[in-house]
This record gives C-alpha cells, sequence and structure tokens, in this order.
C-alpha cells in the first residue's frame, strides 16, 4: 500500500486533478466548496492499472495554509508536483518543492494541469520551465505528464506513470513498532473518538491497547478502516481510520502519534542535521541565526523551538550544520524523522533527526561535533549500534525503519565487512570500534589485577564483569570471543592474561616450601599458626597445592584423601557420622567437622539430623 501526495500553488488544479483521478471529492469542507479552495487535507484513493491501491492526500496550495499542507507531506511515498500550464512555476510551487526535497521524498512526478487552456507551444515551454525548477532537488530525473482534470486528456497516461513509480518504490517497513501521526480526530455517534493519519512502522489490530502522545492517555482500539472498509489488522503504508474507546475527542488531536504503551517517550530536544533553503523568496540572503525562535513541522506535529547552532553562528541559504533544537512543547518523534522549519511566514530549513534525547551541548565542541560528523558518516545502521551498544536485534528494530528480514540481512553484510561484531550465544551487537575499546579496558584491567596481585592465578571474573558494567549474557559473550582469539584466558572462576603465571620470589617460595612441608607433617590435623603472608597463602591455593576448609588449609595431597575415604564409606554403609570422620583420621573434632561441613557446602554430603549421606542418596 501506497500513499500519493499532491503539492503545488494555489488554484492549479489539484483537487480537480484528484477528483477527476479517483471520482471521490478531496475539499470536504464547507468553506472548501464555496471558496472553491482547499484549506486543510483531502483524502481519497483508487486502484491504478496494475490492481495496485493506492491512498491520495490532497494539501492546499495557498501560502497561508502551508502549515496544513506540512501535515500530510510527511507520510507520502511519491508526490505529484501539479503547475498550471496557463501559469507556469509560482511561488508556491518552489515552496512546496523545497518542502519535498527537505523531506527526502524521492519519487515523483511533475504534472502539468490544464493543457486544454494553452495552445502546445506554450505547454511546451511550461513543462521545460517546470523540468528546469525541480532541477538539484529529490524530484530531478521525475517523468512528466501533461493533462487535463476537465476533459480528461493524459490521465491514463498518468495513471500508467503512477503505476510505473509505485513499482519502483520500497514499501513502508514493518519493524513492529506501530505509529500513526494523527492528522484528523472527529467523533462519530454511536462509535466515539475517530483518528485518521498513515500508519508508519508496524500494525494495529483490534482490541489493542494503545496511547497517544504526547498526553493523550490511554485508549483501545474499537475498530479500523481503510478506504471506509472494516479491516481486524490494519499494516503500514495504509491511510488509517482509528476508531478509540476510553479517549474523548478533546483528548484527541492533529500532531499527536498513536503508538503502542511504552514504545515510545516524547521528548523536548532533538539534535539535526540542518539544511538552509534557497528560495527565490530568499534573494535578501537572510540568515538563520543562532538562537532563533521557529516552528518544527514533523509528522502531523506543529512545535515552536529554539534552534541552538553547534558549529556556527549563522547559516546563509543552501548551507549545512549541526543544531539542537530545544522544543518549547513535548513532541513523539523517533530517529530519522524528517522535518521542516518556518518562521511565521516562510519555509526556512529542514533535515534529519538524528538523536531523540540528546545532552545539552557545549557549542564548538570540538568533541561533540566529531561524534555528530561520525554518526552522520556511519551506515546508519552502525549509526544507531554506536548509541545503544552493547545493543540486542530487538532493540535495534525499535530504532531502526527496517523489517527483521532487512534489519538481519543489514546485521549480516556488516558482520561479513567487520564493521559489526555478533558476540557469541547472544544476539547482543557492537560496533567493531566500541567491541575494540571494550577489549582494551578488559584487558587493561587484568593487567592492572595482575600488577597488584602479583601471586594470583587471575582476576575474579564477576569483579571483571562488574568494572566493564556488563549484564551477565553479554559478558558472558564477549569473554568467549576474548578466549577464542586468545585475547584473554578464563580458568574456572578467574579471569588471566594469556601465558600469565605467578611467580613467587626466593623468599616466597621458601616460606611456601615450608608451610607445605608443615602441612605434610600433621596432614590430617594441620597447624593453624605459622601460615606465610596472604598473597603466598592466595599463591599455595590458586596452584592446588593446598584447599582450604574453613579458616583451616589441608594438604592438596591428605584433603583429596580425605575425600575419598569419606565418600568411599559413604557408599558402602550409607551414613557417616562426626565421630566415625574423627577415628577414620585419627584427628581432632576440630578438623573433623570443618572438613564435612565443607562437603555439605561442595554438594559431596548432605546432613540428616547427626549423620552425613552422599548428596542424591
Amino acid at each position: 500500500m501506497y500513499v500519493i501526495g499532491t503539492a503545488g500553488h494555489v488554484d492549479h488544479g489539484k483537487s480537480v486533478l484528484v477528483e477527476a483521478l479517483t471520482g471521490i471529492d478531496p475539499d470536504r469542507l464547507r468553506e472548501e466548496k464555496e471558496r472553491g479552495m482547499t484549506i486543510d487535507l483531502g483524502f481519497a484513493w483508487m486502484t491504478l492499472p496494475s490492481g495496485r491501491e493506492v491512498s491520495l492526500v490532497d494539501v492546499p496550495g495557498h501560502e497561508r495554509f502551508i502549515k496544513n499542507m506540512l501535515a500530510g507531506a510527511g507520510g507520502i511515498d511519491l508526490a505529484m508536483l501539479v503547475v498550471a500550464a496557463d501559469e507556469g512555476v509560482m511561488p508556491q510551487t518552489r515552496e512546496h518543492l523545497a518542502i519535498l526535497d527537505l523531506l527526502g521524498i524521492e519519487r515523483g512526478v511533475l504534472v502539468v494541469t490544464k493543457k486544454d487552456l494553452v495552445e502546445p507551444d506554450f505547454l511546451e515551454l511550461v513543462s521545460a520551465e517546470v523540468l528546469e525548477t525541480v532541477e538539484g532537488t529529490t524530484l530531478e530525473g521525475s517523468p512528466l505528464v501533461a493533462c487535463s482534470g476537465i476533459t480528461g486528456d493524459g490521465l491514463d497516461e498518468l495513471r500508467r506513470v503512477l503505476d510505473e513509480q509505485l513499482e519502483a518504490t520500497a514499501p513502508k517497513p514493518d519493524i513492529g513498532r506501530p505509529r500513526l501521526p494523527v492528522d484528523r480526530s472527529f467523533t462519530i455517534a454511536g462509535f466515539g473518538t475517530v483518528v485518521t493519519g498513515t500508519l508508519l512502522d508496524g500494525a494495529f489490530d483490534v482490541g489493542q491497547e494503545v496511547e497517544l502522545l504526547p498526553g493523550g492517555g490511554k485508549a483501545r482500539i474499537r475498530g479500523l478502516q481503510h478506504h471506509k472498509e472494516q479491516v481486524e489488522r490494519a499494516t503500514p503504508g495504509r491511510r488509517t481510520a482509528v476508531n478509540l474507546s476510553g479517549v474523548a475527542k478533546e483528548e484527541a488531536r492533529r500532531g499527536q502519534v498513536l503508538v503502542l504503551p511504552g514504545s515510545l517517550e516524547p521528548t523536548d530536544a532533538v539534535d539535526v542535521r540542518l539544511r538552509i533553503i534557497a528560495l527565490a523568496k530568499a534573494q535578501t540572503k537572510r540568515v538563520l541565526k543562532h538562537s532563533a525562535e521557529l516552528t518544527l513541522h514533523v509528522g502531523s506535529a506543529e512545535v515552536p523551538c529554539r534552534l541552538l547552532l553547534l558549529d556556527q553562528q549563522e547559516l546563509s541559504p543552501g548551507e549545512e550544520g549541526w543544531a539542537q533544537l530545544r522544543l518549547l512543547e513535548p513532541a513523539a518523534v523517533v530517529k530519522g524523522d524528517r522535518f521542516v522549519l518556518r518562521t511565521p511566514n516562510d519555509t526556512v530549513a529542514g533535515g534529519e533527526i538524528v538523536d531523540v534525547h540528546p545532552k545539552r551541548h557545549r557549542r564548538f565542541h570540538e568533541p561533540t561535533l566529531d561524534a555528530l560528523a561520525s554518526r552522520a558518516g556511519d551506515d546508519p545502521l552502525v549509526a544507531v549500534l554506536r548509541q545503544l551498544e552493547p545493543a540486542t536485534m530487538q532493540a535495534l528494530a525499535s530504532e531502526m525503519d527496517l523489517s527483521a528480514d532487512e534489519l538481519k540481512a543489514a546485521v549480516d553484510a556488516l558482520a561479513a565487512e567487520g564493521s559489526v561484531v555478533a558476540l557469541a550465544d547472544t544476539d547482543a551487537l557492537m560496533t567493531a570500534e566500541g567491541f575494540a575499546e571494550l577489549t582494551s579496558r578488559g584487558r587493561s584491567a587484568v593487567d592492572a589485577y595482575h600488577a597488584d596481585h602479583p601471586l594470583r592465578q587471575g582476576m575474579p571474573r564477576e569483579e571483571l564483569r562488574s568494572r566493564l558494567t556488563l549484564d551477565d549474557r553479554v559478558f558472558s559473550g564477549a569473554l568467549e570471543r576474548w578466549s577464542n582469539d586468545d585475547v584473554l584466558k578464563e580458568s574456572g572462576a578467574t579471569i588471566s592474561l594469556p601465558g600469565w603465571a605467578p611467580k613467587l620470589s626466593p623468599e616466597q617460595q621458601t616460606a611456601a616450601d615450608a608451610y607445605v612441608a608443615l602441612l605434610k607433617a600433621k596432614p590430617y590435623a594441620p597447624p593453624t599458626e605459622g601460615a606465610p603472608s596472604a598473597d603466598v597463602l592466595e599463591y599455595l591455593r590458586g596452584s592446588g597445592k593446598i584447599v582450604a576448609v574453613g579458616e583451616i588449609a589441608f594438604g592438596a595431597e591428605a584433603y583429596r584423601q580425605m575425600v575419598d575415604r569419606v565418600t568411599g564409606h559413604l557408599r558402602s554403609e550409607g551414613t557417616v557420622t562426626l565421630a566415625e570422620v574423627r577415628d577414620m583420621f585419627g584427628t581432632s573434632r576440630k578438623y573433623a567437622q570443618a572438613l564435612l561441613e565443607h562437603l555439605d557446602q561442595e554438594r559431596v554430603t548432605r546432613r540428616v539430623g547427626d549423620e552425613r549421606v552422599l548428596r542424591g542418596g
């Protein structure tokens, strides 16, 4: 499903053309019919020769109603730039063209109407003027069709050309995050509140809970309509009417966005890449200055804002720059949305939103400008990932205008070229630069731990995870990749650098050997005094020469013997008591109790009354 929008100067035949194509009069207001001029958005639909069904949005051409034009222009897939043959290109032709260019609408058909009112030679001159006017814009190279909405001449060719253009136009993606910018709201007796708009980014189903943002509250979808037909499910790219229960008409208005609860958070600031237009009206070379007060038009919303230029003092017509817009009212927008800025009388600039919840920036701050420039130069998916990393596929899908299949294909391609790193056994992703930085931090943390604790086998796994502020799933994926790439080595619950081995000094080695000999002299009743320093003890434990059993240390060989004899006794006799273990090794109650409690903790045995049995026995 596609949406076609008209654009062009007042009284150039847009509404007549739409009615001639569809049989539907898009002028729905009594004032429009009395004045013969479109004031607000009009809507119609038709089926093209291929069988493709399309919606049409008819916009007002008068300069006083540009804001109404903007409310309908954001969701269109293809524009019909309409120019009357008896007048040629006019001021609103140029302004509407500039708006389409700022909104990034790349598919269009140039329609010269009222061909029945002029001679062929004059029609040829006007057609040439139209082609020249669109040079350097997104509509450059678009096909041109001359026709008459009154006689019908050329309408069949126009339908054919529209079909051809839409054949090469990608449909609106379904990324599971439906949003409908509201361009109309009204009530129907017996049904309640209805809002309409072009559905983007996902589907709505009858019965779903939704909310109107900003400030409209929650509601439930009572019914869905497409071209006046009831449907159970509305898919992206369609002009959709949504009947809402639980919300009054006064709570629903143009400029809000209908979304699933919690899927979108309104913002009061956005970072943008800004371009100043150069219209014929701007021949005065009026510049756009820092801190200018403007009106932001995005989706169907109209929001007053203040312009903060980040890299220049002012921008002249045709120039570009980085800026932050501080909004005087919240707006529900997403990264990648196109927008237009206006003064009370003129369209002055537009561009693309690159961040919807930015921090305040210092002006002329090189790190900020470098980050913005890097983001602009990135593949769009990499740019989003850089802000979220590490990110899941689900998180990326909520930020990108891509279907699940398109997202997977994009991620696979970027991973193949090395721009993106997929963490093993997770759906977490990082940019190559982000993962390299994380790897550097990980190695530095482990290296510092080795320096502080030279006699330990490595850094505790949980301590490294905490220092890197990663959840366990992402950390496990990163650690597996580091192990495979021989960046870090995992041994039990410790992490070390490859090739790391703690080494005792001669003095420490002497102390260690003496302590081990002391334990061997009384293997089942080792002394609790005369131990070396804590670091040497940790070295002996980590190297497997001693085993800590509570506050007691056994020699490793003695410990294994004791465990083997106790478990062997349990397998043959079924139970063992503390006294039996004491007598088994000719030791004291203190050592027997410490051993049995240790075996309980290690889940080798379990206590039943005054006896122990094998775990699971």
